[in-house]
């Protein structure tokens, strides 16, 4: 009868990201071992059952129990429940949840919570927009954890599943729905993070503006940044009246459109329109990525792109309890959730009077 054979101090070595060395000083209690070290290698090798006879990592007792990080900023003090997408995911994620008998934990994102990374009892992780480098990746693989991305991972592995829009798309429809009306001069305002969904729809946007020989107008987001000095630079060269100073011409790389990629974005953007006496969507118009339904109900009301979270949520629920419990039927892939372009006012300007031509 063979004997199954327990982790090894190179498992805990490996999960806890630290030598075999540093793992035995921090179990027997010798060397020089800093004692955030000491106390995270002995929660590592007690979560995997090191020195417990008959076990191995993954062949325990599954705990009925999913966990969920968002690891943009891994780390970083930031409250991403405030922000409506990752709020209706994980909402939507609970229900999916609930619905197949597993709970659900949600990491907090700051460095605090570090030590959860090496040690949480989970049958399975949801990583929201891991970004290249992630630490809380490369300790969920070290454990053998099985794990479902919310975007494209940034190093895929072969085994890997991860539930995405498709980026590129949407990018053009945005683009082509601001040149239909009228807009030459599209301004993307993103570039924040370093996840799948901020590089991929800068390459839709350079690659949408070559082939139509157009202007690539990039300001770069900043979320402190309310009343949208960013953009100043893209909207400069008009007057208080929104139209170009007198005796001077429109600005060859004026925007007279903007596309901004994350939430507060779009209010920024009619904050420095109205800075610059721009009337929205007369001589500015506006989208913005957001699932915040107060867009709807602005002043000038704000085209929005959703994501679909409850959709990619419910997806990647499903596809990692497949992968948790039907492991040999669960195979690696991108399952794509369509997004959708909701037009409003502020990206439609209004048609010439009756008789008269633009």
């Amino acid at each position: 009868m063979s004997r199954v054979s327990g982790p090894t101090i190179a498992d805990v070595a490996r999960a806890a990201e630290v030598s075999t060395a540093t793992v035995s000083h921090a179990l027997n209690g010798t060397g020089r071992v800093a004692e955030t070290t000491r106390r995270r290698v002995r929660a590592v090798a007690t979560a995997l059952g090191y020195g417990a006879p008959g076990t191995a990592p993954g062949t325990g007792p599954r705990s009925r129990t999913l966990g969920l990080a968002v690891t943009t900023f891994a780390g970083s003090p930031w409250n991403f429940v405030a922000v409506s997408y990752f709020a209706r995911w994980l909402t939507a994620a609970t229900a999916a949840a609930h619905a197949r008998g597993y709970a659900l934990t949600t990491l907090p994102a700051d460095r605090g919570a570090e030590a959860l990374w090496h040690t949480l009892a989970v049958d399975g992780m949801l990583l929201l927009d891991s970004p290249e480098g992630d630490p809380v990746l490369r300790a969920l693989r070290a454990r053998g954890i099985p794990v479902v991305f919310d975007g494209r991972p940034a190093v895929p592995h072969p085994q890997d599943v991860w539930v995405d829009n498709d980026h590129a798309a949407t990018t053009r429809e945005v683009l082509d729905h601001l040149a239909a009306a009228g807009a030459r001069r599209i301004a993307l305002h993103g570039g924040f993070g370093r996840e799948h969904y901020t590089r991929a729809v800068a390459e839709a946007y350079g690659a949408w503006c070559a082939e139509r020989g157009r202007p690539v107008l990039a300001v770069r987001f900043d979320p402190e940044d309310a009343a949208g000095h960013a953009l100043d630079g893209v909207l400069a060269g008009h007057g208080e009246s929104g139209r170009p100073e007198s005796g001077r011409t429109e600005p060859a790389d004026a925007a007279d459109a903007v596309y901004s990629l994350y939430d507060p974005g779009g209010r920024q953007v009619l904050a420095a329109a109205a800075r610059h006496g721009l009337a929205v969507p007369d001589r500015l118009l506006v989208v913005c990525a957001s699932e915040d339904p107060a867009y709807a109900s602005t002043e000038v009301p704000v085209t929005t792109v959703t994501l679909q979270p409850e959709l990619i949520a419910e997806t990647a629920v499903a596809a990692l309890v497949a992968r948790i419990e039907r492991p040999a039927a669960g195979g690696p892939g991108r399952h794509t959730v369509p997004a959708g372009l909701l037009p409003r006012a502020s990206s439609h300007r209004p048609g010439p009077p009756p008789g008269t031509s633009r």
